[in-house]
């Protein structure tokens, strides 16, 4: 393998690896401020303990979060230093916002919330829980808007003195079609995965207090107050699962057109599509190569409306949008426009294209499968909290059970894969791409680094990142079992001069 392949499989093994955590990090932050707003709204401490409860598992999930970040932007420079030569006038723009806005808006107000308990006024300790929720959103869109312009170039030219892309229009990249449709349906996903986390853990939880037993008929008056505590909690989740799950679907369908217009390439791969259709295949059977289609169930029309919002309309296929003569070629759009970069940049493109004999087209049963494994893990993430919910009606409750815990662990872990998944779609479906029409993938790597070298540092990245996973694993397990925390209130001749401590 060459250095450039290798750099390929660093990035998306740590990318991946980072983004188990992105998704309960962004959703549980603003939950659990719901939790805490309750708590101060109603005074019951059935609330202040989901808060704690709930917060702590953010905090784990948050800290390993952060650590396997940073190692994301150290790559740029590494292994991708061309691509950063090339586009660092663009795609710099929103990781500094990113880094000078949310990360520092959520590394101080977070600080403030761990040891701000029982030193700040209620709702000024609320109040910073709400400013790191929205710390991990607004980070959300910066993100999401430097790899929207990776998949939509918008807003730049290239400078044929300096051989760059330039940025001529911020407020382009900030308002790309490709982000408004990826936005909301990555936030929503990120609610199905913390939606399934609390229902998942609290119905465990419940399931152990309860042990089948109806609520009314409990005696003691702490596993009473337990039971409805982790009934709420599990009917909350549930609840966010669903609604979250459902808004993930509408926002597909929107950025399925979206696509379609700016990608024409990926839908087709997505949907194992050769040649011009309107169907759409629930299965198709190829070639190993991903050539050629062998067997497929289709629904005939069903394509054309989720990729142009018309039953029965054509999408174009694989082989006739890369079937195009190499001296004639430009990336072109659905409608057959270009971004102002991909046009500036077209003489040079096709220079690359004749003399590396690029293959205009991506991995088809990697885009192919990633897509329906996505779509059906969030599926069954859903169809897991309508269980739930219908579990726990007249009162019911679950047994405790081991097969229950073993389906328990993998509810919210369906729509984290589903995450997962979802992103290597996204990313394997613009390939030969690293920036959609203009820079392939193959001229972005660094010219000085030796496979060698790369293979190396993946083989110490995956070791440490194995061991970072025992840890999170074992703490995340550590603190479910170990239930709700005492949230007795301090006593009122407290020191105020003892030093900040944070313990749940």
């Amino acid at each position: 393998m060459d250095a450039q392949l290798i750099a390929r499989w660093q990035f998306g093994i740590t990318t991946i690896y980072h983004f188990f955590f992105v998704p309960i990090t962004i959703a549980l932050s603003m939950l659990v401020a719901v939790m805490q707003t309750i708590w101060v709204k109603t005074s019951n401490d059935r609330y202040l303990k989901l808060t704690k409860f709930y917060g702590n598992l953010f905090l784990i999930n948050f800290a390993l979060g952060v650590v396997t970040g940073i190692v994301q932007e150290f790559q740029f420079g590494m292994n991708w230093s061309e691509y950063s030569r090339f586009v660092g006038d663009i795609f710099g723009a929103p990781l500094a916002l990113e880094a000078l806005i949310a990360f520092f808006l959520e590394s101080t107000f977070i600080g403030l919330w761990i040891f701000g308990w029982d030193r700040l006024p209620k709702k000024v300790h609320l109040a910073t829980i709400y400013l790191t929720a929205f710390g991990t959103m607004i980070s959300a869109v910066f993100i999401l808007a430097a790899n929207s312009w990776m998949q939509n170039p918008v807003g730049a030219s290239y400078n044929p003195q300096t051989r760059r892309a330039e940025l001529t229009d911020f407020g382009a990249v900030l308002t790309n079609p490709v982000l408004k449709a990826t936005l909301l349906h990555q936030l929503s996903a990120c609610y199905v995965v913390a939606g399934a986390i609390i229902a998942a853990t609290a119905f465990w939880h419940l399931s152990k207090v309860a042990n089948g037993r109806r609520t009314t008929a409990i005696t003691d008056a702490g596993e009473v107050e337990d039971a409805r505590t982790w009934r709420w909690a599990t009917k909350f989740g549930a609840w966010v699962l669903i609604a979250a799950g459902a808004v993930t679907m509408i926002s597909a369908d929107y950025q399925g057109k979206v696509m379609t217009d700016v990608q024409p390439m990926k839908m087709a791969s997505a949907e194992g599509a050769y040649y011009k259709t309107s169907d759409f295949s629930l299965l198709t059977i190829g070639k190993l190569d991903g050539s050629q289609e062998i067997f497929a169930i289709k629904i005939p029309g069903l394509l054309g409306f989720l990729g142009n919002g018309k039953w029965g309309s054509t999408i174009e296929g694989i082989n006739n949008l890369k079937n195009v003569d190499l001296n004639e070629y430009t990336y072109r759009r659905k409608d057959g426009t270009q971004t102002s970069l991909q046009s500036s940049y077209a003489e040079v493109l096709r220079g690359h294209i004749a003399k590396n004999g690029i293959k205009l087209q991506p991995n088809i049963p990697v885009t192919y499968w990633s897509f329906r494994i996505m779509i059906t893990l969030g599926m069954i993430a859903m169809a897991a909290g309508l269980v739930m919910l219908i579990w726990l009606a007249r009162d019911r409750n679950p047994r405790h059970m081991r097969w229950l815990t073993l389906v328990l662990v993998l509810v919210p872990l369906c729509p984290l894969f589903a995450n997962s998944f979802g992103w290597l779609f996204t990313e394997m479906g613009r390939q030969p791409w690293i920036v959609a029409g203009v820079l392939p993938t193959t001229e972005a790597v660094s010219p000085g680094v030796s496979a060698a070298s790369v293979f190396t540092s993946v083989a110490v990245y995956t070791l440490i990142y194995g061991a970072l996973a025992v840890v999170e694993v074992g703490l995340f397990f550590k603190a479910i079992r170990k239930g709700l925390p005492d949230v007795t209130p301090a006593t009122t001749d407290k020191d105020e001069d003892a030093p900040l401590s944070f313990a749940y």
